[in-house]
């Protein structure tokens, strides 16, 4: 009788658990939106006529279908920044790697789950620089019935998205960007589509309404093509509880570091005087010695209340535009809550990979000086496919699309930071599409070291399809020997983007339990189309659920 009062309260248990899981579905469609957020009209690639795209909000195991249909005039494909896909590879989105793109006139739908995940993740077009406008928001909040918040409930949940603006034809720029190896630096910053009052003519500023004493939580999402951002509110500090949609110790700061790709869930508690501050983004800038966008996106915070100033709101203190101590400060003191589920730190490493990250030379006929800027990871500049995707090539078995040979260190040992080094082998990368083969459920660790052929630079370095744990940042050169030491194997930060610190090293780890097709690139659009990249090719594993699904029936042709 104990038996079956156990299964009964156990089936009902898992009855409750699968009933609060829902589907969520959207109908995604892309075309041309006229929109004129500073100066001038122009033409760009928008979602459902909205600039953002709009915001998917869905709890943690629930199923997210989206049909997508594309009446633009470019090929379109929607990346799930930071989702898993475990199971669905064929969803991911990135162009040619886990499926040809959706052409004008046509159609796709993602289906898969959000298992495992909770926080700030969102979409973006992967084609191309169309992202520059295609974007908008995932939120996964805590399965209903759950323990939800790991932090004080927020009465309100605010999305900022940080993007921006080139007031030209993104697609244009690319393209003249890959014949010249001239890239136009953008005219503006924006916070959730609007510049703000600092800019000419600009369209709006985005205004966020508080009431004195509530706890909000900022969904904060770095959507920029190119540039890493500091963000602060003015007279208030912020603690951050989330990033790249996983939880964190509560740490307290007036400044938030974003990388382009990476998310931050930060609490505001409106307790100041009644008043109007400014929240302020602008570029943090590494590398030495380049142009840049020197402009800074506003949104103003108001308190609702009778007594609320009619001065003009406060502005925030800024970093300076180069201050990487404050940016390294806060990338690393970021640590993970080791109270949520899953998380266990891998301890018993299967493939250790040293990583050179940073940009050389390529012979251009059109460019300056008979020379482009070729990016590579060990000396490989990563050429993407154009006849099929890689994944399919991968589940049918398909030769000659690229091979799974990547090195695991680079070719030369050299002194990689030293920007005062003649002439080495690195300065013009082999151009290939070399990717790394690993076994299901294997550790991996990668050290990411930046090298200083052209120049140094903080990189974000993105992993489709899981998240890593990131165990010790410095700068300088990696030693194996003195480093090592300095590992966080306790409670180290997760994220599915690490910024790379400026003519230094990261080491991150993660598991590869999902079979497909993965790739690991900078999420710089300037560095993408250069070759900063490569992919993981996670084999099959020994049961069904762990092997490689056919590909769904209206998967993209090529």
């Amino acid at each position: 009788m104990a038996r079956v009062s156990v299964l009964i309260i156990c089936t009902l248990a898992l009855l409750a658990y699968t009933a609060s899981c829902s589907i969520v579905e959207h109908t995604f469609k892309v075309g041309n939106l006229s929109v004129s957020p500073l100066c001038k009209k122009r033409v760009v690639v928008a979602v459902n006529d909205r600039f953002p795209g709009p915001t998917i909000r869905v709890r943690e195991g629930d199923t997210l279908i989206v049909h997508v249909i594309n009446d633009s005039p470019y090929n379109i494909t929607i990346h799930w920044h930071g989702v898993f896909q475990r199971g669905t590879p064929w969803y991911d989105g990135p162009s040619y790697v886990t499926q040809c793109p959706i052409k004008p006139g046509a159609s796709f739908t993602y289906k898969f789950a959000l298992v495992d995940q909770e926080g700030t993740l969102w979409w973006h077009a992967h084609v191309s620089w169309l992202r520059a406008t295609v974007y908008g928001a995932l939120i996964i909040r805590p399965r209903i019935g759950q323990s939800g918040y790991p932090f004080p409930k927020p009465d309100k949940e605010i999305p900022l998205m940080l993007g921006e603006w080139w007031n030209a034809n993104v697609v244009d720029l690319e393209g003249n960007f890959i014949r010249t190896g001239s890239a136009n630096i953008s005219d503006a910053f924006t916070i959730n589509g609007r510049p703000g009052d600092l800019y000419p003519c600009s369209s709006g500023t985005y205004k966020l309404n508080v009431d004195p004493g509530k706890k909000y939580l900022l969904r904060i999402i770095n959507a920029a093509l190119n540039n890493q951002l500091f963000f602060k509110i003015a007279n208030h500090n912020l603690l951050v509880v989330g990033v790249d949609a996983s939880y964190t110790n509560p740490y307290k700061t007036d400044v938030v570091v974003v990388a382009p790709g990476q998310t931050v869930d930060a609490l505001l508690v409106a307790n100041q005087p009644p008043a109007s501050y400014y929240m302020a983004a602008r570029a943090y800038i590494s590398a030495p010695n380049t142009t840049f966008d020197s402009t800074t996106a506003t949104g103003i915070l108001v308190y609702k209340t009778p007594n609320t100033t009619k001065a003009s709101p406060i502005m925030p203190s800024l970093p300076a535009f180069n201050d990487t101590p404050t940016a390294h400060k806060y990338y690393t003191d970021i640590t993970g809550l080791v109270s949520r589920p899953k998380y266990m730190v891998p301890l018993n490493v299967d493939v250790k990979m040293f990583i050179t990250v940073g940009l050389g030379l390529s012979p251009c006929a059109q460019c300056a000086r008979g020379s482009g800027v070729a990016g590579s990871m060990n000396n490989e500049s990563f050429v993407i496919p154009n006849k099929t995707s890689m994944l399919e090539a991968q589940f049918y078995g398909t030769s000659g699309i690229f091979t799974k040979d990547f090195p695991d260190r680079p070719p030369l040992v050299f002194d990689y930071t030293n920007s005062s080094l003649p002439t080495v082998p690195f300065w013009f990368p082999n151009k290939s599409t070399r990717t790394r083969s690993v076994a299901y459920n294997s550790t991996v660790e990668m050290v990411f070291q930046n090298t200083a052929i052209v120049a140094v630079e903080n990189h974000p370095i993105h992993l489709h399809g899981f998240d890593f744990y990131v165990l010790a940042q410095g700068f300088g050169n990696f030693n194996e020997t003195l480093d090592r030491g300095k590992f966080n194997l306790v409670n180290p930060q997760m994220r599915n983007t690490i910024a790379v610190p400026v003519g230094g090293w990261a080491v991150v780890r993660f598991v590869a339990n999902n079979p497909g097709v993965w790739l690991l690139h900078c999420h710089l659009d300037v560095h993408l189309p250069t070759g900063l990249a490569t992919a993981f090719v996670v084999e099959n594993g020994p049961t069904p659920s762990s092997k490689l699904p056919p590909p769904p029936a209206d998967l993209p042709k090529c």
